[in-house]
Protein backbone atom coordinates (compact mmCIF):
# COMPACT_ATOMS: atom_id res chain seq x y z
CA UNK A 1 0.00 0.00 0.00
CA UNK A 2 1.34 3.31 -1.01
CA UNK A 3 0.57 6.60 1.02
CA UNK A 4 1.69 10.19 0.48
CA UNK A 5 0.23 13.38 -0.27
CA UNK A 6 -0.39 14.69 -4.29
CA UNK A 7 2.68 15.27 -5.92
CA UNK A 8 5.10 12.98 -3.89
CA UNK A 9 6.04 10.85 -6.81
CA UNK A 10 4.13 7.66 -5.77
CA UNK A 11 2.61 6.61 -9.20
CA UNK A 12 6.53 7.15 -10.63
CA UNK A 13 8.30 4.78 -7.69
CA UNK A 14 5.09 2.02 -7.99
CA UNK A 15 5.78 1.93 -11.74
CA UNK A 16 9.46 1.69 -11.56
CA UNK A 17 8.67 -1.36 -8.89
CA UNK A 18 6.57 -2.73 -10.64
CA UNK A 19 8.85 -3.09 -14.14
CA UNK A 20 11.58 -4.80 -11.58
CA UNK A 21 9.71 -7.21 -9.56
CA UNK A 22 6.53 -8.04 -12.12
CA UNK A 23 4.41 -7.42 -8.65
CA UNK A 24 0.75 -5.74 -10.23
CA UNK A 25 0.23 -2.17 -10.53
CA UNK A 26 -2.97 -1.19 -9.15
CA UNK A 27 -4.37 2.59 -9.11
CA UNK A 28 -7.87 3.27 -9.77
CA UNK A 29 -7.55 6.13 -12.31
CA UNK A 30 -5.70 3.00 -14.48
CA UNK A 31 -8.38 1.06 -13.84
CA UNK A 32 -11.51 4.00 -14.48
CA UNK A 33 -9.63 4.86 -18.03
CA UNK A 34 -9.64 1.01 -18.99
CA UNK A 35 -13.00 0.57 -18.24
CA UNK A 36 -14.25 3.44 -19.76
CA UNK A 37 -11.82 2.62 -22.80
CA UNK A 38 -13.24 -0.66 -23.21
CA UNK A 39 -16.44 -0.10 -22.75
CA UNK A 40 -17.29 -2.33 -19.87
CA UNK A 41 -20.50 -2.35 -17.95
CA UNK A 42 -18.17 -1.08 -15.01
CA UNK A 43 -17.06 1.73 -16.98
CA UNK A 44 -20.24 2.55 -18.87
CA UNK A 45 -21.48 2.82 -15.17
CA UNK A 46 -18.59 5.22 -13.88
CA UNK A 47 -19.17 7.18 -17.46
CA UNK A 48 -22.07 8.37 -16.06
CA UNK A 49 -21.35 9.75 -13.11
CA UNK A 50 -18.18 11.69 -15.09
CA UNK A 51 -20.58 13.25 -17.60
CA UNK A 52 -22.29 14.60 -14.80
CA UNK A 53 -19.45 15.97 -13.32
CA UNK A 54 -20.25 13.43 -9.99
CA UNK A 55 -17.12 11.38 -8.24
CA UNK A 56 -17.13 7.78 -9.02
CA UNK A 57 -19.36 5.85 -5.68
CA UNK A 58 -16.75 4.10 -3.84
CA UNK A 59 -18.92 1.14 -4.12
CA UNK A 60 -18.08 0.89 -8.08
CA UNK A 61 -14.56 1.83 -7.32
CA UNK A 62 -14.22 -1.30 -5.19
CA UNK A 63 -16.05 -3.40 -8.11
CA UNK A 64 -13.15 -2.47 -10.23
CA UNK A 65 -10.85 -3.40 -8.06
CA UNK A 66 -11.95 -6.15 -7.65
CA UNK A 67 -12.62 -7.46 -10.57
CA UNK A 68 -8.70 -6.50 -11.03
CA UNK A 69 -7.82 -8.54 -8.53
CA UNK A 70 -10.01 -11.70 -9.44
CA UNK A 71 -7.46 -11.60 -12.43
CA UNK A 72 -4.35 -11.65 -10.70
CA UNK A 73 -2.75 -14.95 -9.51
CA UNK A 74 -2.42 -15.49 -5.78
CA UNK A 75 1.74 -15.67 -5.97
CA UNK A 76 1.73 -12.16 -7.22
CA UNK A 77 2.53 -9.22 -5.14
CA UNK A 78 -0.16 -6.37 -5.71
CA UNK A 79 0.72 -2.42 -5.03
CA UNK A 80 -1.79 -0.30 -4.61
CA UNK A 81 -1.18 3.51 -5.40
CA UNK A 82 -3.73 6.48 -4.66
CA UNK A 83 -6.17 4.24 -3.21
CA UNK A 84 -7.65 4.43 -0.37
CA UNK A 85 -8.01 7.55 0.00
CA UNK A 86 -10.55 7.52 2.78
CA UNK A 87 -10.99 5.20 6.25
CA UNK A 88 -14.15 4.39 4.52
CA UNK A 89 -12.37 2.82 1.46
CA UNK A 90 -10.12 1.47 3.39
CA UNK A 91 -12.26 -0.30 4.98
CA UNK A 92 -14.34 -1.21 1.94
CA UNK A 93 -11.07 -2.73 0.84
CA UNK A 94 -10.30 -4.83 3.33
CA UNK A 95 -13.56 -6.48 2.43
CA UNK A 96 -12.67 -6.67 -1.19
CA UNK A 97 -9.28 -8.18 -0.04
CA UNK A 98 -9.88 -11.01 2.17
CA UNK A 99 -12.75 -12.06 -0.58
CA UNK A 100 -9.89 -13.06 -2.62
CA UNK A 101 -7.31 -13.91 0.21
CA UNK A 102 -5.37 -11.11 0.47
CA UNK A 103 -4.69 -8.17 3.29
CA UNK A 104 -1.76 -5.40 3.45
CA UNK A 105 1.22 -6.31 5.11
CA UNK A 106 3.41 -3.40 4.09
CA UNK A 107 2.63 0.45 3.57
CA UNK A 108 5.02 3.19 2.34
CA UNK A 109 4.60 6.28 3.41
CA UNK A 110 5.93 8.84 0.84
CA UNK A 111 6.79 12.14 2.31
CA UNK A 112 7.94 15.75 1.31
CA UNK A 113 8.23 19.36 2.28
CA UNK A 114 4.92 21.25 1.00
CA UNK A 115 6.89 24.00 -1.23
CA UNK A 116 8.65 20.90 -3.20
CA UNK A 117 5.11 19.24 -3.63
CA UNK A 118 3.44 22.77 -5.09
CA UNK A 119 6.44 22.74 -7.16
CA UNK A 120 5.89 19.22 -8.45
CA UNK A 121 1.98 19.28 -9.00
CA UNK A 122 2.30 22.69 -10.81
CA UNK A 123 4.99 21.18 -13.46
CA UNK A 124 3.19 18.02 -13.86
CA UNK A 125 1.85 16.43 -17.10
CA UNK A 126 0.17 13.75 -17.65
CA UNK A 127 -1.33 11.03 -20.12
CA UNK A 128 -4.89 10.15 -20.36
CA UNK A 129 -4.31 7.60 -22.73
CA UNK A 130 -2.00 5.72 -20.60
CA UNK A 131 -1.67 7.09 -17.18
CA UNK A 132 2.19 8.12 -17.63
CA UNK A 133 3.03 10.52 -15.63
CA UNK A 134 5.80 13.49 -16.34
CA UNK A 135 7.36 16.86 -14.34
CA UNK A 136 8.70 20.16 -16.45
CA UNK A 137 10.62 20.79 -13.76
CA UNK A 138 11.86 17.30 -12.88
CA UNK A 139 11.40 14.33 -15.32
CA UNK A 140 10.12 16.24 -18.50
CA UNK A 141 9.10 13.80 -21.39
CA UNK A 142 12.35 13.42 -24.35
CA UNK A 143 10.07 15.39 -26.41
CA UNK A 144 7.52 18.55 -24.90
CA UNK A 145 4.19 17.75 -24.69
CA UNK A 146 4.38 13.87 -25.59
CA UNK A 147 3.91 10.80 -23.65
CA UNK A 148 7.41 8.70 -23.92
CA UNK A 149 5.59 5.32 -23.27
CA UNK A 150 2.87 5.66 -25.98
CA UNK A 151 3.00 8.86 -28.06
CA UNK A 152 -0.25 10.30 -26.17
CA UNK A 153 -0.76 14.23 -26.08
CA UNK A 154 0.26 15.34 -22.20
CA UNK A 155 -1.98 17.26 -20.03
CA UNK A 156 -2.20 19.40 -17.13
CA UNK A 157 -4.77 18.34 -15.15
CA UNK A 158 -7.47 20.90 -13.94
CA UNK A 159 -6.92 20.08 -10.25
CA UNK A 160 -2.38 20.58 -10.94
CA UNK A 161 -3.13 24.06 -11.55
CA UNK A 162 -1.25 26.34 -8.92
CA UNK A 163 -4.36 27.83 -6.92
CA UNK A 164 -6.00 24.19 -6.25
CA UNK A 165 -2.44 22.36 -5.47
CA UNK A 166 -2.45 23.92 -1.81
CA UNK A 167 -6.09 23.06 -1.19
CA UNK A 168 -5.63 19.56 -2.31
CA UNK A 169 -2.93 19.19 0.29
CA UNK A 170 -4.83 20.18 3.00
CA UNK A 171 -7.84 17.74 1.29
CA UNK A 172 -5.02 15.21 1.79
CA UNK A 173 -4.42 16.04 5.52
CA UNK A 174 -7.93 15.75 6.52
CA UNK A 175 -8.85 12.75 4.48
CA UNK A 176 -5.80 10.36 3.71
CA UNK A 177 -3.15 11.30 6.28
CA UNK A 178 -5.72 9.26 9.00
CA UNK A 179 -5.01 6.07 7.08
CA UNK A 180 -1.77 5.88 8.43
CA UNK A 181 -3.40 5.46 11.86
CA UNK A 182 -5.67 2.85 10.47
CA UNK A 183 -3.07 0.77 9.22
CA UNK A 184 -0.83 1.21 12.60
CA UNK A 185 -3.73 -0.01 14.43
CA UNK A 186 -3.95 -3.07 11.34
CA UNK A 187 -0.69 -4.17 12.29
CA UNK A 188 0.71 -3.63 8.85
CA UNK A 189 4.42 -3.13 8.30
CA UNK A 190 4.96 0.76 8.11
CA UNK A 191 7.56 2.42 6.03
CA UNK A 192 8.49 6.24 6.04
CA UNK A 193 10.38 7.18 3.07
CA UNK A 194 11.94 10.64 2.16
CA UNK A 195 10.74 11.49 -1.23
CA UNK A 196 12.35 15.09 -1.76
CA UNK A 197 15.37 13.33 -2.87
CA UNK A 198 16.92 11.56 -6.58
CA UNK A 199 14.46 9.24 -7.77
CA UNK A 200 16.61 6.73 -7.36
CA UNK A 201 17.83 7.52 -4.21
CA UNK A 202 14.27 7.16 -3.42
CA UNK A 203 13.62 3.80 -5.40
CA UNK A 204 16.22 2.06 -3.23
CA UNK A 205 14.77 2.45 -0.04
CA UNK A 206 11.13 1.93 -1.66
CA UNK A 207 12.34 -1.10 -3.20
CA UNK A 208 14.29 -2.15 0.47
CA UNK A 209 10.67 -1.16 2.46
CA UNK A 210 8.85 -3.69 0.11
CA UNK A 211 11.43 -6.37 -0.19
CA UNK A 212 12.63 -6.05 -3.56
CA UNK A 213 16.08 -4.28 -2.54
CA UNK A 214 18.36 -3.48 -5.68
Amino acid sequence: MLLGPPGVGKGTQAVRLVDEMGAEHVSTGDLLRAARREGTELGQRAQRYMDKGELVPDSLILDLVREQLSEVAAATDVLFDGFPRTTAQATGLDVVLERVGRSVDTVVLFEAPEDTLVQRLSGRRSCPDCGAVFNTYFSPPDSEGVCDRCGGTLVQRVDDEAETVKRRLQVYLDQTAPLVSFYDAHGARMTRVAADRDVDDVFVDFAAAVGGGV
